[in-house]
């Protein structure tokens, strides 16, 4: 069906777009509270396979996701995202329907192609159907539903998993059916230049090298950090970005657009954002190890209990883009590591085998949503309007590969530091305190970068949000 030639409604582009990402995010995390049921249903495996479920949907999304950009530029923006979002949606239900672990882990890697194809694409979308004055506020919106979905993975899979953990990946089915009808109505091409055939062995050499940092990772609590399968996945990790790096140097249409590195705000703001989500996904993973494990809660009670920060989120995000606006990109997000710091803070000094939920669990939270709202949607936005149109599809790309880059690091760091205490039992506290650690350690790291990011925009002498037109610097 084309597209209609009239110029869409930038408010249905939102929905749509935003439909699309929140199920590419809402993916990332909503499978780790189904882990009990879906072990419960293939009993010869183990926490090793399972973990692939959750890696191997977060690597091959993050690997994807810059050749996803390239591809766009190449092919359209428009063409991708549809197609993206159908392949999303047909291997939702393949993982629905999978009757082994390995076939699960299979179709999850195919639903990564597809979510990678429709996170960068839909942004483009959304910057081409607003005007310049308008963009920040779209893309904070934007950005804002993606850091919510994130976020609710937890609750959310764990209202489901009390039906079936089927329905994980059932629910993505309706939703992403009525975006795509949609999408083929309302969305049209944005007026961008075509560019040549993208580098697509630098792209595999992308997917080889994030696939071998995420393999040394979480090889390394069971095989030791000096081990040969982790060395020789360490090894592998450096010879596939070294590739990517030495071919995007020189091929005319690379796999990474080093210009866009090459712009202070936005290297910056990608190191914020890799930074910051390492502890970000960390602690999705944890606090559910904690409620479940130590506190004994059900699924959904852990999900209900883990809600108040998504939240905080969707509230905070209502006005980051302002408060961008106003002090600038730097801060606002300084502002929201150090919040976010807050939050593992208080849960190693607060909580324990004794349950205090109201003076434990929710400050922390609080916190925590306080940071994500200010952090997520202000780089997200950030990008958006530092780079010129033509690098629409390549600049998204990298600040979303950073955030899922993150991710990885988050999971496999905290798998590495809690070990084998998987369980979250009591005796085990002490190793899910390392990781209320470990997110006090990532977030200082991010607050780092934020610091530097406030430096760059000073030194820029114009607010980080100015027209997208300007020259970068």
């Amino acid at each position: 069906m084309p597209a209609t030639s009239a110029s869409p409604a930038p408010t249905t582009v939102l929905l749509v777009t935003s439909a699309a990402a929140f199920l590419s995010s809402l993916d990332l995390f909503i499978v780790n509270i189904a882990f009990p049921a879906i072990r419960a249903d293939f009993p010869g495996s183990d926490l090793g396979q399972l973990s692939w479920v959750l890696n191997g949907y977060t690597v091959v999304f993050a690997a994807f996701l810059a050749l996803a950009g390239r591809l766009a530029d190449r092919l359209g923006h428009r063409r991708l995202f549809l197609v993206g979002l159908a392949v999303f949606t047909v291997a939702s239900a393949l993982c629905a329907v999978a009757p082994t672990v390995w076939t699960l882990v299979a179709a999850r890697a195919v639903q990564a192609v597809g979510a990678a194809m429709v996170m960068p694409t839909s942004l483009s979308l959304l910057l081409a159907a607003y005007p310049p004055e308008r963009r920040s506020h779209a893309v904070g919106a934007w950005a804002s539903i993606g850091a919510v979905a994130a976020a609710l993975g937890p609750p959310v899979g764990g209202l489901l998993v009390e039906l079936s953990w089927h329905w994980v990946f059932l629910v993505n089915v309706p939703v992403g059916v009525v975006a795509l009808l949609v999408g083929l109505r309302v969305l049209v091409e944005p007026g961008t230049a075509r560019v040549g055939v993208p580098d697509l062995l630098g792209a595999t050499g992308l997917v080889v090298g994030v696939g071998a940092l995420a393999y040394a990772l979480v090889r390394a609590p069971d095989d030791g950090w000096v081990s040969v399968p982790v060395l020789s996945g360490a090894a592998l990790a450096v010879a596939g970005v070294t590739w990517v790096v030495l071919r995007s140097r020189r091929h005319p249409v690379p796999a990474l657009e080093l210009d866009v590195l090459r712009v202070p705000v936005v290297a910056t703001a990608a190191l914020t954002m890799t930074a910051f989500t390492t502890a970000f996904a960390g602690m999705l993973v944890v606090n559910v190890l904690f409620l479940t494990g130590t506190w004994g809660w059900s699924a959904a009670l852990a999900g209900f209990g883990l809600a108040p920060g998504p939240l905080v989120v969707v509230v905070v995000s209502r006005f980051s883009g302002r408060l961008a606006t106003r002090f600038g990109s730097g801060p606002v997000a300084l502002a929201g590591t150090v919040a976010f710091a807050a939050g593992p803070t208080w849960w190693l000094l607060r909580l324990g085998t004794e349950q205090g939920y109201w003076a434990g669990v929710l400050p922390g939270q609080v916190f925590t949503g306080l940071g994500v709202g200010l952090i997520l949607p202000t780089l997200s936005a950030l990008v958006g309007s530092a780079l010129p149109a033509h690098q629409w599809g390549s600049g998204p790309s990298l600040i979303n590969t950073a955030r899922q880059g993150g991710s990885v690091l988050g999971v496999a760091l905290l798998v590495s530091v809690v070990g084998t205490h998987t369980t979250g039992l009591p005796e085990e506290l002490g190793a899910l305190r390392g990781g209320w650690v470990l997110l006090v350690a990532s977030a200082l790291v991010a607050a780092v970068f934020a610091t530097a990011l406030t430096v760059v925009e000073r030194r820029r002498g114009t607010p980080a949000d100015r027209p997208a037109s300007a020259p970068a610097t």
